[in-house]
């Protein structure tokens, strides 16, 4: 089972794991054992993520989302099956934990007197300072 918090556990079930071989380093090894590991997974028919959970992961990493709705990952970080597989996991966790909590919603405020003022300021000295640039004569 992942646990990710005290509120989404999800059972290994839901997983569907797949090997293949892994490129990169590993001399004769790389040719002969199939280490990397991709993971796919249903989000919208998960029965342990809380709904709003599953709306905020599909939004949020809807590029990872195939047309059928499976979130796929992929890792051959490791040389051997059972470290890739946890890195799969502990990659999934990671994601799953960003989008657990809901995002404060912002409230709109407006800018203070004094904020505005010091604004205005610092623009009429900006406009003063270039304008002492020019040659004199140059607006006439």
């Amino acid at each position: 089972m992942l646990r990710v918090n005290h509120r989404i556990q999800i059972p290994f079930t839901e997983f569907d794991f797949s090997f293949s071989r892994s490129g990169g380093p590993g001399g004769q090894n790389v040719n002969k054992v199939n280490s990397k590991v991709t993971l796919r997974w249903n989000v919208e028919k998960s029965a342990t993520l809380p709904g709003d959970v599953c709306e905020r992961f599909c939004l949020r990493y809807r590029r990872r989302m195939t047309t059928e709705g499976e979130f796929v990952m992929h890792s051959e970080r490791y040389r051997d099956q059972g470290r890739n597989v946890a890195d799969c996991l502990e990659k999934l966790r990671e994601l799953l934990l960003e989008v657990a909590v809901a995002p404060k919603k912002r409230k709109p405020t407006k800018p203070t007197k004094g904020s505005q003022q010091r604004r205005l300021k610092e623009k009429r000295a900006a406009s003063e300072r270039k304008s002492r640039r020019r040659k004199p004569g140059f607006d006439e």
